[in-house]
C-alpha cells in the first residue's frame, strides 16, 4: 500500500512523471454564481455570501439532499463527465482595489504533466483511489474547512492551500505536490503571483452509516496517510475508504499585479465572498452519480477525463459541459466592478 501511494503521488504531482497509477481528473464549469447553500442554508436564498456551483442543473437551493434525484432531475452537467450529476461548490475569490470596489477573480483551467483541462470558470476535480474504495452513496454530502475561520493555525495545511503562480503559463510547472513547500493557508498577497491555485482535500474516510452529520463533516475524517496519494490507514471510527475527493481552482490575478491598484491600509488585495481571509477557504459537496458509475470507475482504475466503457463514463466535449447554465435562484449582481461584496443581506425564505 505505501508502495502504490508513492507511486501515485509520483505520478500526479512531479512534473512530467508517467503514469503509474489513475484517478479521474475533470473539468467542471461554473453552472451559476448565486447566495445559495443547500447543504448548509437549506431553503434560503441570499444566504451570508456568494458560491460558485458546478454540475448537475438540478442543483436547487432547497432541494432534500438525501432524496432529491440529481441524476434523475438534471437534464445537463457543466462537469465533462456526462454521468456526473453531483454539485460541487466553494467561495469566490474578488480582488478588492484601493478605491473600495470589488470585482470577481477570473478563473482558468489547469494544466500540468496531465494535461489541460478546459474550464468556464468553475473548478478541477480528482477523485483518487488508493487500493480499494468505496464510493460515495446516494444522499452523500460534506463540507471541507470552515467558513467563519479567520485563523490559519486552525487549519491544516495539508488539506486547504493556495500557491503562488509565477507565471499564466503552468510549463514549467512550479512546485511539487498541492499543499507542500511554500505553499500557505492564507491567499498569497505577492505582486509576482500571475495565478493563484486553491487546493481543497476532502477527508477520506466514512463512518460508514451516516450519509450527513449536523456539522456535514463529523461523519468523515481524514486519514493518516498523505490526500495526493489517496489517503492512508483511516481510523476505528471511521474505517470506510473513500475515493480522494479534491477541487483544484486557478485564480487568474494576473490583471492585479500593479500594487497601485492595491488596498492603502495594509488590507489583503485578494478575499473570498466571505471577506475574511484564506484561513476561511472552504468546499461543499453532494453526490450525484449515476447509478454505480462511479463504483464502476474506480475499481476498474478509470482515467483522467477519458471515456471508461469499463464504468460506463464518457467524456464530454467542452462546448458540452460549458453549455450547462442556470438561472440565479438569488438573483443580484455579481459581475462587473462592484461597489460592494455581495453579502450581509437579510435572508430570504425560497
Amino acid at each position: 500500500m505505501k508502495q502504490w501511494a508513492s507511486l501515485a503521488g509520483a505520478a500526479l504531482f512531479a512534473p512530467y512523471a508517467s503514469a503509474q497509477f489513475t484517478m479521474l481528473r475533470f473539468a467542471c464549469s461554473q453552472l451559476v454564481v448565486e447566495r445559495t447553500d443547500p447543504l448548509v442554508n437549506p431553503g434560503v436564498l441570499y444566504t451570508p455570501h456568494l458560491h460558485q456551483i458546478v454540475g448537475g442543473n438540478a442543483f436547487n437551493a432547497s432541494m432534500d439532499l438525501e432524496t432529491y434525484d440529481l441524476p434523475g432531475r438534471s437534464t445537463c452537467t457543466s462537469c465533462s463527465f456526462a454521468e456526473d450529476f453531483s454539485n460541487y461548490w466553494t467561495a469566490v475569490m474578488f480582488f478588492h482595489h484601493r478605491n473600495g470596489s470589488y470585482i470577481r477573480v477570473p478563473q482558468v483551467g489547469n494544466g500540468g504533466p496531465q494535461g489541460r483541462l478546459i474550464n468556464d470558470g468553475g473548478l478541477d476535480v480528482y477523485y483518487i483511489p488508493n487500493g480499494r474504495v468505496t464510493a460515495f452513496k446516494k444522499g452523500f454530502r460534506m463540507l471541507a474547512g470552515n467558513a467563519a475561520n479567520t485563523d490559519p493555525s486552525r487549519v491544516q495545511g495539508s488539506y486547504i492551500c493556495h500557491r503562488c503562480w509565477p507565471s499564466t503559463s503552468d510549463n514549467p510547472f512550479p512546485g511539487g505536490a498541492p499543499c507542500t513547500g511554500s505553499d500557505t493557508v492564507e491567499i498569497p498577497r505577492d505582486p509576482g503571483c500571475k495565478m493563484i491555485r486553491q487546493t481543497i482535500y476532502f477527508p477520506v474516510c466514512w463512518d460508514g452509516v451516516n450519509l450527513d452529520s449536523p456539522d456535514h463533516q463529523s461523519h468523515v475524517a481524514y486519514s493518516s496517510g498523505n490526500p495526493g496519494g489517496g489517503g492512508g490507514n483511516c481510523p476505528s471510527s471511521h474505517p470506510v475508504k473513500l475515493p480522494q475527493l479534491m477541487y483544484e481552482l486557478m485564480w487568474d490575478v494576473s490583471k492585479f499585479a500593479d500594487r497601485n491598484m492595491w488596498p492603502t491600509d495594509g488590507s489583503p488585495p485578494f478575499v473570498y465572498s466571505m471577506n475574511i481571509g484564506g484561513a476561511a477557504a472552504h468546499g461543499d459537496y453532494v453526490f450525484g452519480w449515476k447509478g454505480d458509475t462511479l463504483q464502476r470507475a474506480m475499481d476498474n482504475r478509470c482515467n483522467l477525463n477519458n471515456d471508461c466503457p469499463a464504468a460506463g463514463i464518457h467524456f464530454q466535449q467542452p462546448a458540452v459541459y460549458n453549455s450547462c447554465k442556470k438561472p440565479q435562484q438569488a438573483v443580484e449582481q455579481v459581475d462587473g466592478w462592484l461597489a460592494s461584496m455581495p453579502l450581509g443581506e437579510p435572508a430570504i425564505k425560497a
